[in-house]
């Protein structure tokens, strides 16, 4: 499936093989970076969602976390498909069940992402595209009707 998006303004953004938004974002390095600015934030802005991820040490989001989700983030971007090849199929629905996810909790991770985004200076089509895309996602994986 192919999803365009369109922004007000801005030339819409198709990802393709050759063009895709991990490719846009800079590559495996900039992931990784975007990865850690967002647990960064959500340790320091948003502690109800750090407090669902395991912490090693107390009030840190554990490296483990942190790279299993760079893994899958690059995956899912259109680079390499590591974390798929280590631990199969994302089920992301499956993964996140044992979380009560809420529209608290969906709004706080949205929040630190777009706060992660800024600070690597994410921006213009690519910008659009992917809070779109992690927008949806994060309302995929409530399971609270609230």
């Amino acid at each position: 499936m192919t999803v365009t998006l369109r922004i007000e303004g801005s030339d819409a953004y198709t990802p393709t093989p050759q063009d895709t938004p991990f490719l846009r974002v800079g590559g495996a390095e900039a992931v990784t970076a975007l990865v850690e600015a967002f647990y960064d934030d959500m340790e320091l802005n948003e502690p109800a969602l750090a407090a669902v991820h395991h912490q090693e040490p107390p009030g840190k989001v554990s490296r483990g976390s942190r790279e299993r989700f760079a893994m899958f983030l690059m995956g899912w971007l259109g680079g390499p498909q590591d974390y798929t090849e280590k631990h199969g199929h994302p089920r992301l629905r499956m993964r996140h069940a044992k979380v009560p996810v809420g529209v608290d909790l969906r709004d706080a991770w949205v929040r630190s992402m777009a706060r992660a985004m800024d600070q690597r200076g994410l921006a213009g089509p690519v910008r659009s595209y992917l809070h779109t895309r992690f927008s949806e996602v994060a309302d995929f994986l409530r399971n609270v009707q609230e």
